[in-house]
């Protein structure tokens, strides 16, 4: 469902991301993880169609992003790390407007999704009010709810859980874990190892824009010769290796 094939972003001499190879399923529910400066969320950012690579493939449900960029992006969900919401809009209208930009042509189908979504993500309540009275964790679940609003196959999230209560956080690792037994490919980053742990079937660590390791939580342990948490495997994975903005190229390499 999604294949990454030797992609790499380099910014004026630095890279990023350095040749990552990456291939998850249908349904797979996958932790992307690194410390900050690893390249986490530049990859995200090239998945989504927001960056372009300098060099390598990007393939989604079989299409190659930069070849068909509008058909990817009609079957992917893309939530950021930093989302943007229109304050002056009501949630309900704020969803209405994703919808005309995913192209849902029949008024009827989409009030009926919004309405599943913001029951869903316990918003309904507050669907008439407008978006500068919600909360940060509110305002987070609502660009969750447009994210799902088209039924993509494939949900690109950045750090989903900041900023979201305990209650919010649980209520989203659910939906996930049932959006992906529905089949939904869902890429999420995180820096909740604890949240990894608990919810994700592969997960892959990312340090200094490399690969060091991916699979699921026991073939990563099997690799690490660790049996403890993932946070012990983390650290002892990642120990001593140095950012990818401290490592700078050669001209032969940008």
């Amino acid at each position: 469902m999604i294949k990454l094939i030797g992609i790499t972003k380099s910014f004026m001499g630095l890279r990023a991301v350095d040749d990552l190879h990456l291939e998850i399923g249908k349904g797979v529910l996958f932790g992307f993880l690194g410390p900050n400066g690893a390249g986490k969320t530049t990859t995200i950012k090239m998945m989504a169609g927001v960056l372009k690579p300098t060099s390598g493939e990007i393939l989604i449900d079989g299409m190659d992003l930069l070849r068909k960029p509008s058909e990817v992006k009609c079957c992917i969900g893309f939530i950021p790390d930093r989302p943007f919401v229109y304050e002056k809009l009501t949630g309900a209208e704020f969803l209405h407007f994703m919808g005309s930009l995913y192209r849902i042509r029949e008024p009827a189908a989409l009030r009926k999704r919004t309405q599943e979504l913001l029951e869903l993500f316990d918003l309904i309540h507050w669907s008439e009010e407008l978006i500068e009275s919600y909360s940060h964790g509110m305002r987070q679940r609502l660009v969750m709810c447009a994210a799902l609003l088209h039924r993509p196959k494939v949900l690109i999230v950045d750090e989903p859980m900041v900023g979201l209560d305990p209650k919010g956080a649980r209520l989203v690792k659910d939906i996930f874990i049932d959006e992906a037994r529905r089949g939904t490919t869902i890429f999420m980053s995180t820096h909740s190892l604890e949240t990894a742990e608990e919810v994700c079937e592969e997960i892959a660590i990312i340090q200094a824009g490399k690969m060091i390791v991916s699979g699921t939580p026991a073939e990563v342990r099997r690799i690490a010769g660790l049996d403890g948490s993932l946070e012990s495997i983390f650290l002892k994975l990642t120990e001593g290796k140095r950012l990818a903005h401290a490592r700078p190229l050669s001209t032969s390499q940008t």
